[in-house]
């Protein structure tokens, strides 16, 4: 199935300094021991955060600023990669979900961006649109509930009107987590920082270089922009269609 990823003309004119890239991978389900990888990329987060709080950081800035455009108390609801920084802080430690989301959160962290990853096969294509939601859209908690995103909330809606995110940047769904029986993952990085036009290609490079050498992929990347805004990527078997979406009964 042919599948594709893009932010609605909406969101990026409301937030004309986003940059944001994705990355298509099969064969990503594979348990890869990553200690040592993750240690390096956490390292160079603490090694700033000794420097400055994440509260500091002009790429954790900017998204506090788009969330209060959008009305959302930023100190209330973060980034994930805000959160992920603030844990990781405190802590010293970053959580142990499953070693590709463990992968892309130790590089968010490093670069200081919101990484999102999506098992693929539980997207319904053809499309899957960061846009404004309308208020119908099912977004399910990782604990099993059904929410439904506010209207005007930035939400990742796919072609089911399944929401795969609440506030945009800042939690995923359940649905789409990855998980022991994922094969195919959908990796986007946004960011709104002065520099994020260099930051984001590199967070695509290490992930996919790291991908390449450790599970054996061959990820495709693409940096969106608004001359080219969609990601376009085969992704086989990938993606369920809609009818099979609306026939899932709660999530």
């Amino acid at each position: 199935m042919s599948m594709r990823f893009r932010h609605s003309g909406a969101v990026r004119s409301d937030h004309p300094g986003l940059v944001a890239g994705a990355l298509y991978a099969d064969g990503a389900g594979r348990d890869v021991g990553t200690g040592p990888l993750l240690a390096e990329y956490t390292e160079r987060a603490a090694a700033r955060l000794a420097d400055a709080p994440e509260g500091r950081f002009p790429e954790v800035l900017a998204w506090r600023r788009a969330f209060a455009r959008l009305g959302l108390k930023p100190t209330q609801y973060r980034c994930a990669s805000e959160s992920l920084l603030r844990r990781l802080r405190k802590e010293g430690t970053l959580p142990r979900i499953h070693p590709v989301v463990d992968l892309c959160n130790a590089v968010s962290v490093a670069y200081a961006v919101p990484v999102a990853v999506l098992d693929a096969d539980r997207v319904a294509g053809p499309l899957l649109e960061v846009r404004h939601a309308r208020g119908d859209e099912r977004y399910t908690t990782f604990g099993g509930d059904v929410e439904y995103p506010a209207p005007g909330e930035v939400t990742y809606a796919d072609s089911a009107g399944r929401a795969h995110a609440r506030r945009w940047t800042n939690r995923q769904s359940g649905h789409s987590a990855v998980g022991e029986r994922t094969d195919r993952v959908l990796v986007v990085a946004e960011a709104l920082h002065d520099g994020a036009a260099e930051t984001v290609p590199l967070v695509l490079k290490t992930i996919a270089a790291e991908l390449a050498a450790h599970w054996g992929c061959a990820p495709r990347t693409a940096v969106l922009t608004d001359a080219e805004p969609e990601f376009v990527f085969d992704a086989g078997k990938s993606g369920f269609d809609a009818g099979e979406f609306l026939s899932d009964a709660g999530g």
